[in-house]
């Protein structure tokens, strides 16, 4: 007889539900059963007393046996030197059943060349029925990409999607050594010409100057998902509507080749709106997306009035069917957020389902908004592969580097056409650790493991293959989402919730295998609450973790750059920290302590930031890169040194750190306490800093200079 306790801990292990976990400074944590109850419902399994966790357990054993084969397989490709002539994987089958197997292939060709094997690894017996599962062969020569199998057992047909991906992602021999680059919040950085945020064609102007003027290998910017078409507008990248598609906020709109062509008077009409606005780059006031997205629309929507010419309308559609229902339904989501309001849940009860006839109904009555909103985001991909020639056309040899936020809002886009995907009532966060130790609640519903698979991991699939068409490299925030996720029951506080683990090897996999076929680098962002074996998963599949300088330490004192990981994208300080200037003077410490996110005093945390800062102190003048009294700008300058004559693969410089910038641009753990991603780019008076201004700042000289030295010095070394 299994006990309670036991009973619910068999049954959340067999659904990778946890009950316990290890903090990041090595404790262990049990978790609140009651947690493990709502979660495992959120998964619709009953685990509500001991009698329902042992029905689930005999439910989910019956399950697994009744199962032919798996809904998804995701197949290594096997190592030149290994013998197997075949991938393996598991079929169950009624004893003595006839079997017929073929696979589908990527490019429509069939294959008859699989085979069951006649060994029985294992046995069951459901109502009676004898079930045996077999080894399932499939050739090594089948080729890498996505494929599907059919298996008829005795006249009844099953389909299975099987993904085959390379074995890593492998440095490109281009980059020789290393690579350096720049990592911006787009939206913060402006132009003369930029309509109150930065655009598009700010981000091709950054990568032609400082590709051709200090020989970076790429940008990394912000999260340019999309948020609501609607204000107000959510500032968070990491809170879009959808991961898959982006803000047409960024629209530079003189970019448009139809802009141009208006008649004079709505051109003139045009032109007034970003006036409008543009008045806005000069000021360091905090950002307003609504009025530059009010503007941005109006302009646009004149614009789109007037239609396409016949070759770009050819464009546009062919554009349209490649993204397929996708686009469709995102769009249609937009027209729907217009009319209806941002949030769907406040919509009329038979809009609230994508699959009803009304909706249906309204898709035909909305259609010129819908095509407006697919306009959009063809001109965003448009001006997205501008950016990317233009980077290498300036000798960058990564381009641009997206970021990939690890969900979604509650109810946007994606939580409308996915609900089936996602687990109701749980949202997704992190468990208490550096950057918060109260825990955060991100807000945002985690996508089912198990649906994912049942699914053919198509929704991941078709986000990375959108994100990665114009991309050289991609950075996953809180890769460690593609192992476990930190689950938070609806009405718990963040730090009241537990992990739920994912089939990290289906995630990964997918993940290496879109990046080489687009040719692109990919960096886990490993940071807070991890697993020593999950980063050498990554490491094993070519996949580059990160490293903050402020936190390679051991205790208090810090880890010489020699020996940090080589694998990885290093830079000084993120977007989660101050920039340099303010977090040598402690101002997240302050901060945290206003906004009542500190558990010791503001003393203890002051001391203890102090230390922390002495240390570093002491290794640069130890190095010889800091002499004695400096101030907090050559320690700055100083810090770049050090990071650059580390091993790590990709060197990163924030552009607040190169123009001096103080204030900081996002607090975890907070919504409206502090106004998070609106802070402009400022220099360390607190003035705006504009594109057109960046080759007069001195400190940017220096720091590049200090780097561009160092990694030349290195990247020889590893050569």
């Amino acid at each position: 007889m299994i006990h309670g306790e036991d009973a619910l801990a068999e049954l959340a292990a067999a659904y990778g539900v946890a009950t316990g976990y290890t903090d990041q400074q090595g404790r262990k944590v049990a978790v609140d059963p009651q947690a493990v109850r709502a979660v495992l419902a959120a998964l619709d399994v009953d685990a509500s007393d001991v009698a329902a966790c042992r029905r689930s357990l005999v439910q989910a054993t019956r399950q697994q046996w009744l199962t032919v084969v798996a809904a998804t397989l995701v197949l290594r490709e096997l190592a030149a030197n290994d013998p197997a002539p075949a991938y393996e994987s598991q079929i169950r089958v009624p004893r003595g059943a006839a079997i017929g197997l073929k696979l589908i292939c990527e490019d429509g060709s069939q294959r008859s060349d699989l085979g069951a094997d006649i060994d029985v690894i294992a046995e069951h017996v459901i109502d009676g029925v004898h079930i045996e599962e077999r080894r399932l062969l499939i050739p090594r020569s089948v080729p890498l990409g996505w494929h599907q199998l059919q298996v008829m057992v005795d006249g009844e047909l099953t389909t299975s999607t099987v993904v085959v991906s390379p074995r890593r992602l492998e440095w490109p021999k281009r980059l020789g050594g290393r690579a350096s680059g720049l990592a911006v919040q787009l939206y913060s950085v402006r132009s003369e010409n930029s309509w109150g945020t930065g655009d598009l064609g700010d981000l091709a102007d950054l990568a032609n100057w400082f590709g051709r003027t200090w020989g970076l290998d790429y940008i990394l910017v912000n999260p340019m998902h999309a948020a609501a078409p609607t204000v107000p507008m959510e500032p968070s990248p990491y809170l879009p509507v959808t991961r898959r598609y982006a803000n047409p906020i960024y629209i530079h709109i003189e970019s448009i080749p139809e802009f141009a062509q208006l008649p004079a008077d709505e051109l003139m009409q045009v032109v007034h709106a970003g006036q409008s606005v543009k008045s806005a780059n000069h000021t360091s006031e905090l950002l307003d997306r609504d009025r530059v997205w009010q503007a941005k629309d109006v302009a646009l929507r004149m614009i789109h009035a007037h239609g396409l010419s016949p070759a770009r309308e050819l464009q546009f559609r062919d554009y349209c069917v490649q993204e397929g229902d996708g686009l469709e339904s995102f769009a249609l989501w937009c027209a729907l957020a217009v009319k209806h309001g941002a949030l769907w849940t406040e919509w009329p009860t038979e809009l609230q389902d994508p699959t009803s006839p009304q909706v249906a109904r309204i898709a035909q009555e909305l259609a010129d908004e819908v095509d407006y909103f697919k306009w959009l985001q063809w001109l965003i991909d448009e001006q997205m592969a501008n950016a990317t020639e233009v980077a290498r056309e300036a000798g960058m040899q990564i381009g641009i580097m997206h970021d990939l936020a690890v969900g979604v809002h509650r109810f946007g886009a994606d939580s409308w056409t996915e609900r089936d995907v996602l687990a109701a009532g749980i949202t997704v966060g992190a468990p208490p650790d550096h950057y918060n130790q109260l825990g955060q609640n991100w807000n945002q519903p985690p996508r089912r493991p198990d649906r994912l698979a049942q699914t053919g991991y198509a929704a991941w699939r078709e986000m990375l293959q959108t994100l990665l068409r114009h991309s050289g490299g991609l950075r996953i925030d809180h890769v460690l989402g593609l192992f476990r996720q930190w689950w938070i029951p609806a009405g718990n506080s963040a730090k009241d919730g537990t992990y739920v683990r994912f089939d990290h090897e289906a995630m990964v996999d997918i993940l290496v295998l879109e990046a080489h076929r687009m040719g692109a680098l990919v960096v886990g962002e490993d940071l807070g609450t991890v697993e020593p074996w999950v980063r050498d998963v990554l490491a094993d599949r070519g996949i580059l973790g990160t490293s903050i300088l402020w936190f390679e330490r051991a205790g208090e004192k810090p880890i010489p750059p020699e020996k940090w990981r080589s694998d990885v994208m290093a830079s000084v300080t993120v977007h989660d920290l101050p920039p340099s200037q303010g977090y040598l003077a402690g101002d997240h410490v302050t901060l945290r302590h206003e906004l009542g996110l500190l558990t010791d005093s503001l003393e203890t945390e002051q001391q203890r930031h102090e230390g922390e800062i002495a240390g570093w102190k002491q290794l640069l003048t130890t190095r010889g890169l800091l002499r004695d009294g400096a101030s907090d700008d050559e320690v700055v300058v100083a810090a770049h040194r050090l990071l650059a004559a580390s091993g790590a693969r990709l060197i990163a410089a924030s552009l607040p750190d190169l123009v001096g910038e103080r204030a900081i641009q996002n607090q975890p753990g907070t919504d409206k306490e502090y106004p998070n991603w609106q802070v402009p780019l400022c220099d360390e008076r607190g003035e705006p800093v504009l594109i057109e201004d960046l080759p007069e700042m001195p400190r940017l000289a220096q720091i590049m200079n200090a780097m561009g030295a160092q990694v030349q010095q290195r990247g020889d070394q590893q050569r």
